[in-house]
């Protein structure tokens, strides 16, 4: 069967968009890396920790909802607890598991970060687009995201997003 190949107008997209996916984290770990010290993945742990109950989630589910192998994950938390940012502790309901909680500290790091990672944000992606476009880019990213995670692994990250936040 023959390769169903790219249009010009498909090419075009496809090279967009991988030019995207490479350039905007060098761009987000820079501005992360300045202000805190800190990379996207350490700032994405630390803000996932700070939108959970009580600020705390057991490792397994923070590494779902980072996308992250228990190893990597392990290692970045063991980095953010020597900066006292977070810290481990059993479960209470699980004696097996390990929770996460970000620390008030943590939490002080991120309330600090947020404003300068959002207006990162905002420069290089959002302000770029019309408000019609934004919300193309998220009917677009919703149709990727279906085919890219089909089991709605990712879903408390990107499903739960509130307007305006």
């Amino acid at each position: 069967m023959e390769p169903r190949w790219l249009s010009a107008d498909e090419m075009t997209a496809w090279v967009r968009l991988v030019a995207v996916v490479e350039l905007l984290p060098g761009v987000l770990d820079g501005q992360l890396r300045r202000d805190a010290g800190l990379t996207h993945f350490d700032y994405f742990v630390l803000a996932m920790l700070s939108e959970a109950p009580r600020r705390t989630l057991r490792m397994t589910e923070l590494a779902t909802r980072t996308n992250a192998t228990l190893p990597r994950l392990s290692h970045v938390v063991r980095r953010l607890e020597e900066r006292g940012l977070v810290e481990r502790r059993p479960c209470p309901s699980d004696g097996r598991a390990t929770n996460a909680r970000l620390t008030d500290d943590g939490w002080a790091t991120v309330r600090a970060t947020a404003p300068g990672h959002v207006a990162t944000v905002r420069e290089h992606v959002l302000d770029a687009l019309t408000p019609e476009q934004v919300g193309q880019l998220a009917e677009i990213a919703g149709a990727l995201l279906g085919r890219l995670d089909p089991d709605g692994r990712l879903a408390a990250v990107y499903g739960t997003a509130a307007p305006g936040r």
